[in-house]
């Protein structure tokens, strides 16, 4: 066997490995009620399962996430009732607070300034982004302007769940709580929208098997 052949068989057996791998995560994730309360994840690896969580797509790249990260004992505790008493709020590592930023635009400068320097675009082509995306977001519909939030928020809140997963840590993603208490809590303005709570943490108790239903129930090909 060629040195080629054995460089493409060890390639592809690496990407097996991976594949199998990230079916692994994808498979083992669970909505976790249930935390063991003495485990700390570090600062540090929570603002990496973040980074690369935000590797998500946005609407025109504008990314408008944005993460609160409440690891204090006594805040969790206030936020227990907010979350309607559920005990995963209080018992979790941490609690990230996925907000959604109405005015996402006014950073398309950062944004696609950030593109020109990695050589990604030229200044004349981010300028064109920057003038279309502002006037384009800014003149949108507060309801239509809100679902793409929402809908962009769900996409990164995935993939922090699926990243926490793939460090060994487990997490629910939470819709059930007042979002008006939290943003009076934590002061928070109009301009953000809080969408997910997402409590990271180790299981105490792991969370139960589901089903799905099946693809004959909800797929079908070039007919509804």
């Amino acid at each position: 066997m060629s040195s080629t052949q054995i460089d493409s068989q060890v390639a592809f057996q690496t990407n097996e490995q991976s594949a199998a791998g990230f079916f692994e995560v994808l498979n083992s994730r669970r909505s976790v009620r249930k935390y063991d309360s003495s485990v700390v994840i570090s600062e540090a690896e929570i603002l990496e399962i973040l980074e690369i969580a935000t590797k998500a797509p946005s609407s025109s790249n504008m990314q408008p996430w944005r993460f609160l990260i409440v690891t204090d004992p006594e805040l969790k505790q206030k936020l227990q009732p907010i979350a309607f008493n559920q005990q995963q709020v209080a018992e979790a590592s941490a609690i990230v607070i996925v907000l959604g930023d109405l005015e996402m635009y006014s950073l398309s400068d950062k944004i696609y300034g950030a593109s020109v320097e990695a050589g990604y675009m030229t200044q004349e082509v981010a300028d064109n982004f920057i003038a279309n995306s502002t006037k384009m977001y800014s003149g949108l519909p507060a309801e239509r302007l809100k679902e793409i939030v929402v809908f962009d928020t769900g996409l990164v809140a995935m993939q922090i769940m699926l990243t926490a997963r793939a460090k060994g840590y487990d997490t629910v993603p939470m819709g059930g709580y007042n979002r008006d208490q939290v943003k009076e809590l934590f002061n928070i303005s109009d301009r953000f929208l809080p969408t997910l709570m997402l409590p990271i943490g180790k299981a105490a108790t792991e969370g139960h098997p589901t089903t799905r239903l099946s693809l004959d129930d909800i797929a079908s090909f070039n007919k509804f």
